[in-house]
């Protein structure tokens, strides 16, 4: 409030004018909005009071000369509480005091009371969280995925439990897994779908079988949760991504992650790298046979080329390259099936001296009545290979009479192949 000397006119500043108490009768200025909040931050020193600010060379004003220049107005804040008392700032009496203030502990800071609702703001927590468990069996080549359940997380709404996706709050959730890159309908696998829940617990374990040491440094686990609907598509809810790098050979590691909203996809990966599957190849060259023996073992999570969902596959073997035209081998056909066994083997009567210029290409097929067969994926293996493909290779030709078995990756499109079949 401003303060004038006597026979001055009365002046109202803006924030009194805006605090003008509009009621019957005259109209009186009251109390400034800011008399209401503290009006210094708390914390300071406790030696500062409410009269800190003054400049520290500033004279000091006797009390008298303050007081002789009292408003009239000064007269009804005096029958209001004092507000740094009711606020309690500072913990400092009103009025002045004629010595130096006793030093006062300074006031403890405002501790966070938790929210009675238990509301957060993460976006991780209005997802929901999920618990699963990976297993890489170097062994057997196989990665384990044992998805546990959906951990009840703290929501933005009044329940507590997934995102409820349908009208009537809840959720038809399921889990599905992508190993990336290379993501397909092919190694795709997915949990079965609870109903009505908005925390679900599967304990389901879903395996990819083939899985490389290779595989374990450059792909990543996507795992997704979704709600399924059955007259529209299905909606999306949460997702994380594991790295496999991450995991020790034969160590189960257990995970409890937030799920993350939906990340965009690479769409400058190469589309010919698209994988459709895994196949179990052995390689054997025998000196007694003197020739190069391919066994197609068996394939897992083949592309479905059909439209029940399933293939009927086989699987071609050429060495090339092939002048006479004498080197294809297939294998019978596996009916209604995306992970058939073959156990078939082929032999190659070559001398070991001309392995090292030859190069095995092994393709595999859905076969179809009545119209060309379907390729699936293919993969080759020799002095032009990279990776497992090169080292499979290299260790045949190395050890001889020794039988060496591998998996590797179908993609859907092989160097400087015709496919045609």
């Amino acid at each position: 409030m401003t303060l004038r000397r006597r026979g001055e006119k009365a002046t109202i500043s803006i924030q009194e004018h805006m605090a003008i108490d509009v009621c019957p009768g005259p109209i009186r200025p009251i109390k400034q909005i800011s008399d209401y909040f503290p009006r210094f931050p708390r914390g300071l020193p406790p030696d500062a009071g409410p009269r800190a600010a003054a400049p520290p060379d500033a004279p000091a004003r006797p009390a008298e000369a303050s007081a002789g220049r009292r408003s009239p107005s000064d007269g009804a804040r005096d029958d209001d509480e004092d507000v740094d008392q009711l606020f309690g700032a500072y913990g400092a009496s009103p009025g002045p005091s004629p010595g130096p203030s006793p030093a006062r502990p300074p006031a403890k800071p405002p501790e966070d009371e938790p929210d009675a609702d238990g509301y957060e703001s993460d976006d991780c927590t209005a997802l929901g969280t999920l618990d699963f468990s990976l297993l890489y069996d170097q062994e057997n080549n196989a990665l384990h995925c044992t998805i546990s359940k959906a951990k009840v997380p703290k929501l933005m709404f009044s329940r507590k439990g997934l995102k409820p996706m349908d009208h009537n709050g809840l959720a038809d959730p399921y889990v599905k897994l992508h190993l990336l890159p290379g993501a397909s309908k092919a190694n795709k696998l997915r949990t079965k779908t609870l109903r009505n829940t908005l925390n679900p617990t599967w304990n389901e374990t879903l395996t990819y079988y083939g899985i490389t040491d290779e595989d374990m440094i450059r792909k990543t686990l996507r795992i997704s949760v979704c709600d399924e609907d059955k007259f529209r598509h299905n909606e999306f809810i949460g997702e994380t991504r594991v790295p496999l790098k991450k995991l020790k050979p034969n160590h189960t590691k257990t995970f409890s992650i937030c799920l993350e909203k939906q990340l965009p996809v690479d769409k400058t990966e190469d589309k010919s790298l698209e994988e459709r599957g895994r196949i179990l190849i052995s390689l054997k060259y025998s000196s007694q046979k003197q020739g190069l023996l391919v066994g197609i073992v068996r394939c897992a999570h083949l592309a479905a080329m059909d439209a029940n969902g399933y293939s009927d596959p086989y699987v071609k073997t050429y060495l090339k390259p092939d002048v006479d035209k004498k080197s294809k081998h297939k294998t019978a056909v596996k009916k209604k099936t995306l992970n058939p066994e073959f156990n078939e083997e082929f032999c190659y009567e070559i001398k070991h001296g001309d392995l090292a210029k030859k190069t095995l290409e092994v393709t595999v097929w859905d076969y179809d009545i009545g119209k060309s067969n379907d390729f699936i994926g293919g993969v080759v293996l020799g002095i032009n290979a990279k990776g497992e493909r090169l080292k499979h290779w290299f260790d045949c030709l190395k050890n001889k009479d020794k039988r060496i078995e591998r998996w590797h990756t179908l993609t859907n499109e092989l160097p400087g192949a015709v496919l045609s079949d």
